[in-house]
Order: C-alpha cells, then structure tokens, then sequence
C-alpha cells in the first residue's frame, strides 16, 4: 500500500506503548496518510484517552508498565466497544494470538513490524469497523422504526375503537330518533282518534252519575271508569307533548324562573316525603331561546321520577351553568338509581321501570332536548342515586 492519503484520514488513532520511539515513528507514518494520532505509554493513561476522545482504532502494546495490554484491551472492549484495538506483540507464540482475539483484539501486529504491514493492517481493521458501525446503525434504525409501527398500530387501533365506538353511539342515536320519530306520528294520528271516544264513554259515566238510578257500589264503578278516562287522557296528552316544537311559541326564556315554577308546583309533594331540594346557580345565566311550556315539560317529568324514587326522603339537587356556546344542568336525586342494563333504554318510549308508569315520560324529554339541538345522558348506580346532565345550545343550528 502506498503512503497517499488513507479513504480513513481524519480519524483518530491512538497509539499506546512504553517505547519512546514505537509511538515516534508510528505517529509519523499516520500523520502523513490523514490521521489523527495521539499517544499514550501505560494502560490507565490509555483507558483515559479513550474515554475522552473516543478514537476510533487503539493500537496498543502487549507488555507495559502500571496495566498490562490484555488489561487495557478488555477495559476497552467493555467500556467503549466502538474503539477497535490492534495490539503489538513481541510474544510470537500462538497462545498469546488466541488470548488477544479472545478478549476482543480486532487484529495483532508482532515486533518488529514494516510500516507497510501496519497500515494494511489498519486499514483492513478500519474497513471492518467501518462495516460494523453501518450494521449497528441500520439495526438501531430498525428498532426505531418497529418501534414507530407499533406506536402507529397502538394509535390505529385507538382510532378505530373510537371510531366504533361513534358508529355504534351514532347508530344508537339514529334508533332513537327513528323511535322518537315514530312515536310523534303515532301520536298525531292516534290522539284525535282515541279522544272522541274517550270524551263519549266519560259523558256516557257521567249521565249515569246524574240518573239517581244508580246504586252506592255500581256509583264507585262509574267513578273509576271517570278515573281511567282521566288517567288515558293524560297519556295522550304526554303523547302530544313529543310533537314537533311550534317555532311561532319561541322566546327568550329564563331557565332559572322555570325550574323555580317547576319546583313551587312539587313543593307540597316534596314536603310531604321529607326531600330538600338544593338549586345551585353557577354566575349569570343567559336567556335561552325556547317554548317555556316544553321547557317546563323537560322539569316536570325530571322532578316526578326523581321524587319517585325519594318516597322515604332524600335530596334532590339541580345546577346551573353556562359558557359562551351552552347551558349546563345537572339534576341529581338520592334515590335507588337504575340498573346497568336499564341505562342504555331509559329514554325509549313505552319502557319504563315504574309499576303504572307509561314509558312516555323521559322519551318525550329526549324529544324536547333534541329538538332545540341538545343533549343528555344518564350517570347512575344501583343505590347511588340518578343524575341527569342536560347540555343546551345557546344558539342551535336549527330548531325542528
């Protein structure tokens, strides 16, 4: 090999020998072909170089003073395996080869050696570390990029649950209005034709009332016939309430004073089954464009089922609040709670977990909140009472 500057030149050799005149001529030789070279002549000045510089190739004696070679080559080896270690033997012998390639040497030059002989050798080192620094670089730019797959099959995996999860909530959403819907046509076509009757059989009960003809126990029959006529009446009366909302009825509407309303018509009630009743107003809350009657429906069918579930006593608390876009309510009771399995079917029509109840109660709130664009869900446990968080658009997209 000819001493024209090495393919390697601008790398660091450190050369490591207690002879005085190994470290002259070596430096000299390296120098000329583009190498850096420092020098060190004992094993712990070594170990010292290397850990501050970091050369890339060590070519370092076998026998010195204060550490012996072998002992620097494995300190090397352990500490900085990116420094590769040529060593300088005058021990011939094949033992000692083996041992050196053992404890890590990438190569061995003995004593006395040609200057040709040492930059072939060097630059055949180089080339294999050379070779194996790309190989551990490509193998880090592996990891790194298994790792970056699996983050993104960790993050697709997190969208597609939540994708799920909003195709399963928007079909959901898209049954219940399908209910809601089918259920306000039922009630337009079904309430005029079932109230003709119905105001027929109650007259007919009252001109027996009036006859004076009747006995005392067939008179309590014409009452409860009076009664239920009464009872289906209101029923069809919750059945009209999940008509569409009239826009001509809209208003700034005080929610504040509607829930005070609500509550004055359930005071007695109230007091009568020993419930408190909390109302919290977070700040100034402003008017919200509305038909107050169907508000007021929204409350009096909250009010009933909650005081339905306190007949022994309890609390019944109500918050408001509102930022730049909604009006937040929270109306939470004392009660029993709901069943798991009955959360999810709490708002269809006709289900209900009441001994006489209708079912119509908390659909035609449903009904109601969607139709001025809001929201509301159910957070319960059995024997941890129901909240009811109801969000209201200040200004809705639209009103159907």
């Amino acid at each position: 090999m000819t001493e024209e500057e090495s393919r390697f030149s601008g790398e660091v050799i450190l050369i490591v020998d207690d002879e005085e005149v190994i470290i002259e001529l070596a430096a000299a030789l390296l120098q000329r072909i583009g190498f850096k070279v420092l020098a060190a002549k004992n094993g712990e000045e070594c170990l010292q170089m290397v850990a501050e510089h970091q050369p890339s190739l060590v070519l370092l004696d076998y026998m010195m003073p204060v550490m012996n070679g072998l002992d620097a080559l494995k300190a090397i080896r352990s500490q900085f395996p990116d420094t590769y270690v040529v060593m300088f033997t005058g021990h011939g012998n094949e033992d000692v080869a083996v041992e050196l390639m053992r404890a890590g040497a990438a190569d061995y030059l003995r004593k006395p050696f040609a200057g040709g002989s040492l930059l072939k050798r060097i630059d055949a080192v180089l080339s294999l570390r050379h070779i194996e620094m790309e190989n551990k670089q490509l193998v880090k730019e592996r990891e790194s990029l298994q790792r970056e797959i699996e983050q993104w099959n960790l993050k697709l995996e997190q969208r597609v649950r939540e994708k799920s999860y909003e195709l399963e909530k928007a079909h959901k959403e898209i049954i219940q209005s399908e209910k809601l819907a089918a259920l306000g046509h039922i009630s337009a076509g079904m309430v005029h034709e079932i109230r003709n009757p119905l105001n027929s059989i109650n007259l007919f009960a009252q001109v027996l009332l009036s006859s004076g003809n009747i006995n005392q126990e067939n008179m309590s029959y014409i009452h409860k016939i009076s009664q239920e006529v009464e009872r289906i009446d209101g029923i069809l009366i919750q059945m009209l309430a999940a008509s569409p909302v009239d826009k001509n009825k809209l208003e700034g509407v005080d929610l504040g004073k509607v829930i005070e309303k609500v509550y004055k018509d359930y005071l007695p009630r109230m007091n009568k089954q020993n419930v408190d009743f909390v109302f919290d107003i977070d700040g100034k809350i402003p008017l919200i464009k509305s038909d107050p009657s169907e508000l007021e429906k929204i409350f009096t069918n909250l009010f009933s089922n909650a005081l339905y579930e306190m007949e022994a006593g309890g609390t019944l608390t109500i918050s408001l609040a509102a930022d730049a876009e909604k009006i937040s309510i929270m109306i939470k009771d004392s009660g029993s709670g709901v069943l798991p399995e009955d959360v999810s079917r709490i708002f269809d029509p006709f289900f209900t977990t009441k001994e006489k109840g209708t079912g119509f109660g908390l659909s035609v709130v449903l009904q109601i909140i969607k139709s001025y664009c809001g929201k509301i869900r159910l957070n319960s446990a059995p024997d941890e009472g129901a909240s009811f968080l109801i969000e209201l658009p200040l200004f809705p997209d639209s009103v159907h």
